[in-house]
């Protein structure tokens, strides 16, 4: 898989993120598979803080929210090429 295909592939489902890890062009696609990991450990630990009542309704709501907004952007960088990081998330470097 050449970096685009591998970039965008990365932040559509965990799966993704493991077959763009596995086949993909990992050096190139470092970038993007880091923003995507990171996203989505947010947004899973954001469903258990969730099941929580009242606190963890509004903890879990409002960052899913923004967890989908950066996801989107991370997405529509991806397609574009760009290596811009998501707001806040994106400083988090795990690769």
């Amino acid at each position: 898989m050449d970096k685009r295909a591998t970039d965008i592939v990365a932040y559509l489902t965990w799966v993704g993120l493991l077959i763009a890890f596995i086949a993909g062009d990992r050096e190139g696609s470092r970038f993007h598979m880091n923003q995507s990991l990171v996203i989505w450990l947010a947004g899973t630990v954001l469903g258990f803080v969730s099941h929580f009542p009242l606190f963890g309704w509004i903890i879990g709501s409002v960052g899913g929210i923004f967890c989908a907004i950066c996801w989107f952007i991370g997405i529509v960088n991806a397609i574009q090429g760009v290596e811009k990081e998501v707001p806040v998330l994106g400083q988090i470097h795990l690769l």
